[in-house]
Formats: structure tokens, sequence, C-alpha cells
């Protein structure tokens, strides 16, 4: 079975990360706490026995992660768009089963996207469901470029609206359990990862 793991980042620049803890923090500890976040993706994703693939929004840089992890490209007006693209990319290598994570998650770690794959064995969908009503994985088998289309992103819909398209295409999907993000001060503060 081929597996692939992408990770959607933002290049790591003082004023262009996590803007909304940097509203409240300020946007050096904003950036302090993503370069932890990126390099705890990291540190949970790089035994993962699959192909990796790190896609970026500005510009390749190798100075983040390892030679194990191909670097990539964002493309697409909105996250819907660039998710759905770097899902098509890698299908068309011939990639099986694909998930895909941000970098926003604390609680994530090798056990559960080991399990994520695993799950990919009974259901064409998995989801990872955040705290905030979104997700922090998505994992797929099958194309469906309709599950990243017409979703309120940023919201607290973004898994109920994505569970209503994959019932409407008649498919079953599979649930992970479910972990908070960090996104603004008061997700940092109840995380304790500062």
């Amino acid at each position: 079975m081929k597996n692939a793991l992408i990770i959607f980042a933002r290049n790591p620049v003082i004023g262009k990360v996590k803007t909304r803890l940097a509203a409240e923090a300020g946007n050096d500890k904003a950036f302090e706490i993503y370069v932890k976040l990126l390099y705890h993706t990291y540190g949970c994703t790089k035994n993962i026995p699959c192909e990796k693939y790190l896609y970026l929004t500005d510009f390749k840089d190798e100075d983040l992660f390892d030679e194990n992890y191909r670097q990539e490209l964002q493309s697409g007006k909105d996250l819907g768009e660039k998710m759905k693209n770097a899902f098509n990319d890698l299908k068309r290598s011939g990639f099986e089963k694909i998930l895909l994570i941000g970098t926003d998650c604390p609680e994530l770690n090798a056990e559960i996207l080991n399990q994520a794959f695993d799950k990919l064995d009974e259901a064409e969908f998995v989801l990872g469901p955040a705290k905030d009503g979104g997700y922090y994985l998505i994992g797929l088998k099958e194309n469906s470029d309709s599950l990243f289309e017409n979703i309120s992103w940023s919201t607290n819909e973004v898994l109920e609206q994505t569970i209503k398209k994959i019932d409407s295409i008649s498919k079953n999907y599979s649930l992970l359990e479910q972990l908070s993000d960090i996104d603004d001060l008061s997700d940092l503060n109840r995380s304790g990862f500062a």
C-alpha cells in the first residue's frame, strides 16, 4: 500500500504566522509558539512509514525538517482549493492512502497518525475532529473534490459540513479522537504548550 502524509505549513516568518495569537500575545511570542508547533509536528511524523510532503505557503526552505520530506508549494485561492490540489497531486502520483495535517495541534502524535492510516483500510475517509469544530486531520483513499468546496473555512462548522458532504456521496468515514488546536491565546493557555 502506497501511503503519503501531507503537512500544510506556513513558512516561519515573524509577523506572518499565528496571526490570531499574535494579535493578543505579540508577533515574537506567536512566532516562538509556531516554531515549537512546527517541530512538534516534525517529531511526531518523522518515523511514520510513508512518503512525506511538506507543503509550504511561500517558498521552499531546506532548513526545515530533513531530506525525507519532499517540499512543495501550496496552490489555490483558499484553504479548500489548496488541500484539494495537494490531494490531487499525490493521487496522480499513485498514492493510495493520503493523510493531510496542519501544524496547530500539540496533542497530535505518531500513534494517532498510524491509527488514521489503519482506519483507511475500512473507510474511504478519516477525520480528526478538533474541539473548535474543525478538523486537525483529513485522510482519504479516493478523490472527492466536493469535500473541499463550499466549506465555511475557519468556522466551527467545518467538520459538520465535511461529514454532510461525505454522507451526500454515500461514502463511509471514520473519526479519530477529538484534539485541541492552538489558534489564539485562550487555546494556548488551556494547552499548557507554552
